[in-house]
């Protein structure tokens, strides 16, 4: 099966990117070879439609599925308009990623998992585009959660997923600075 990983890297020992439309590459998979494709991801500059953009591209791709850490609205609906399937939450390298989903143990996603510009980011209530961050010197953004209460289990939901996709990969990062520092 074609699949698609968002990747922070471009090969298969690199760790699942936490964004879709502003993931830095796209790694097109054949599950059952392990062959496969690195895609530069070139709508993580884009001023606006870098999810729309992005998922246009994996279904003239033919991937049927995508693994990611979190998906917008708008990819979302390119996703289903197409029919192609969606896993978030999914972080980790990418290999181990692939495994889990060919085995079963992820699960596909219902509902977008975060708001439009997720990965446009935000300080102090101001929103600046990718192109005014540095590449590789800033951190993914967190979120763009709301300031006002939950109103909807599912957004409880969503975060509480996000939250454990941050904790895990904050653990493998912190797990690459000892390897390192211990070299």
């Amino acid at each position: 099966m074609k699949i698609c990983v968002t990747s922070q890297g471009n090969n298969l020992d690199s760790l699942v990117d936490p964004r879709f439309g502003r993931c830095q590459y796209f790694l097109i998979v054949e599950t059952d070879t392990m062959e496969y494709e690195t895609i530069q991801n070139t709508n993580i500059d884009a001023g606006g439609g870098a999810g729309i953009q992005s998922a246009q591209l994996m279904a003239k791709e033919g991937v049927k599925t995508v693994l990611t850490g979190n998906c917008g609205p708008n990819a979302f609906r390119v996703f289903s308009g197409a029919g192609i399937q969606i896993m978030t939450g999914v972080s980790g390298v990418i290999r181990e990623a692939i495994e889990k989903f060919k085995n079963g143990e992820l699960d596909g996603a219902s509902n977008p998992t975060v708001g439009s510009h997720f990965g446009l980011g935000e300080f102090k209530g101001k929103s600046f585009g990718a192109a005014g961050m540095k590449k590789r010197n800033v951190a993914p953004p967190i979120s763009n959660i709301p300031d006002k209460e939950i109103e909807k289990g599912e957004d409880l939901e969503a975060i509480r997923k996000q939250a454990n996709v941050l904790k895990e990969q904050l653990n493998q990062l912190l797990g690459k600075i000892k390897e390192i520092e211990d070299e």
